[in-house]
């Protein structure tokens, strides 16, 4: 029997703060190799930051580590049995899509309640206000998020709010298949503090169907990074060339300089700007000059 060979992913991940800001509200994940045994798991949350989410850099964070949990549960429960043996593709389609989204809301709702809980505790009595309710607590921690769980059989992705999911398949097709069929207007955005916010999670779901159809780079930012071009097609031109550094440069190159293109990027979008991504290795590679595209910039 031929075994074959499922190359094994490399993750770089970087994050900088936006032009003057006191705190990035941003935070990032990238784990794993892709393999049945150490699944790739990426996750980018980006905190709301004004002064009505004043914990918003808590509420990224608690994002981002309660989605690597869960998504380590469920590429678990991917690669193992069932009590009545393999589970279908069919039944892990309505975990990711219905059970995961409640899952993990409820679990970031809990971490952040609970948090609010023990900082009142501490509040002397005659500074306690008038107790708030649990949405007006939860307001102050809001924040977004992507994550993507790949194993050699399954490509899995959610996201709440803004921010891009990038894939770049194996026949350098590029698509931000995530995207929202409407924009967001102005600053507003589906948030983890929504009322209900399990239904506003919009799922990827993708089975790998042979080793050589996986995709080859598989990026999450946030909204910061994107809305430093003038045009989806500029952000898009510039993963793609991220991608092609990867592949001639290899990620150690790429790692290197990745903090600079960030900063770059928040100087045009004034936004805290994170990525975490991962690439497959690709045979053949050699040096390149030039960096990514970086045309159609905001004024």
């Amino acid at each position: 029997m031929t075994v074959l060979h499922v190359p094994h992913w490399e993750t770089l991940d970087a994050t900088v703060p936006g032009v003057n800001k006191q705190r990035n509200q941003d935070w990032r994940s990238a784990e794993g190799n892709g393999s049945a045994e150490c699944p790739l798991i990426l996750a980018v949350a980006d905190g709301h930051g004004s002064a009505r989410h004043a914990r918003s850099e808590l509420g990224a964070r608690f994002a981002v580590d309660l989605f690597a949990a869960h998504a380590r549960e469920f590429a678990a429960l991917a690669g193992a049995d069932g009590p009545d043996g393999s589970r279908s593709l069919s039944w892990l389609m309505h975990y990711a899509r219905n059970v995961m989204p409640r899952r993990m809301v409820a679990a970031w709702r809990r971490k952040a309640l609970g948090h609010w809980q023990r900082q009142h505790e501490q509040e002397p009595d005659e500074r306690r206000a008038a107790e708030p309710t649990d949405e007006q607590k939860l307001l102050l921690y809001g924040a977004t998020l992507i994550g993507a769980v790949l194993t050699p059989q399954l490509f899995a992705a959610w996201q709440l709010g803004d921010g891009e999911l990038t894939v770049v398949g194996h026949d350098d097709d590029v698509c931000l298949p995530l995207a929202p069929a409407e924009a967001d207007l102005g600053d507003e955005t589906e948030s983890l503090c929504s009322r209900e916010a399990w239904r506003l999670v919009r799922v990827h779901w993708a089975p790998i169907v042979a080793p050589d159809r996986t995709p080859r780079f598989v990026a999450l930012s946030t909204d910061g990074l994107s809305k430093s071009f003038a045009s989806d097609e500029g952000f898009i031109q510039f993963m793609a060339g991220v991608d092609t550094r990867l592949t001639e440069e290899g990620v150690e190159a790429v790692r290197a300089v990745l903090p600079d293109w960030l900063a770059t990027a928040a100087q045009h979008s004034g936004d805290d700007t994170t990525l975490a991504a991962a690439r497959r290795p690709v045979p053949g590679t050699g040096p390149a000059a030039g960096e990514p595209q970086t045309t159609e910039r905001r004024p």
